[in-house]
């Protein structure tokens, strides 16, 4: 019965494949990362287990968007209230997050860039990222953004801070700065910055709701709200997405 499953899975997904208009896929797509958690529950195993089964999923769906031409991937891992887990919760997603930023490093296909407020996190997983943005910086691939430590409310704050140094460090007077700024100055000091914004948002797990993810970047995307866990979340499960976006009318706000 499996192989039978199998074999319409296959037939579907390319079915859904050819059925997508290659002119209005997506840019930059960002996923919400959810239900790992759940997932494990479900399963009678830990939550750790729930959080290694959703890294093992991160290199096929960047597979999966490399093959149809996804630009920038941001992938949302944990947020700046996730650092507040007790400690023997946290040290274990973060390990995990670590050795899946690694791994996807060493691949060489994919261009690694982490966003997040990396002062909040521990040295060590900081540095690790730092590191695998470091030896992946002159990669064509895919731009992968990981978000760690990352909340939106916090990036926006961190934005108006660095714009404000800037301007002091230039002897710009608040009320000089107060008469010329505008929304693109601020953008140009977000995480994202020099990156289209994201076209399309993916959460998985059937939530329905931001959280405060990419809050300054999302104006203008379309979301999915998809009710697979993301461990269990397919490729199809990804070209539903990406059909549902190229179905819709983007009218940025109109």
């Amino acid at each position: 019965m499996r192989g039978l499953n199998d074999l319409l899975y296959g037939a579907y997904e390319r079915q859904l494949t050819r059925a997508l208009p290659q002119e209005q896929l997506p840019r930059h797509v960002g996923v919400m990362l959810d239900g790992n958690r759940r997932w494990a529950k479900l399963r009678g195993k830990n939550s750790e287990t729930g959080h290694r089964a959703g890294a093992d999923n991160i290199e096929p769906f960047l597979g999966w968007c490399e093959d149809l031409n996804v630009e920038i991937v941001t992938l949302w891992l944990l947020s700046t209230d996730n650092l507040n887990r007790p400690a023997k919760e946290l040290a274990p997603l973060l390990t995990i997050i670590e050795d899946v930023v690694a791994d996807l490093a060493a691949t060489k296909r994919w261009r690694i860039n982490a966003v997040g407020a990396l002062d909040l996190l521990p040295q060590q997983t900081a540095t690790r990222l730092k590191d695998a943005a470091d030896a992946t910086r002159e990669v064509k691939g895919l731009v992968v953004n990981i978000a760690v430590g990352y909340g939106g409310r916090r990036e926006i704050a961190d934005a108006v801070r660095s714009l404000l140094q800037e301007h002091a460090a230039k002897g710009t007077s608040i009320e000089e700065l107060a008469e010329v700024l505008d929304v693109e100055h601020i953008a140009e000091h977000l995480y994202t910055k020099g990156q289209p914004d994201p076209d399309l948002v993916i959460r998985t797990s059937g939530e329905q709701r931001l959280g405060g993810f990419l809050l300054w970047q999302s104006t203008h995307s379309e979301f999915y709200f998809c009710e697979a866990y993301w461990p269990d979340f397919r490729r199809v499960d990804f070209l539903r997405a990406l059909r549902a976006y190229a179905e819709r009318e983007r009218r940025y706000g109109a």
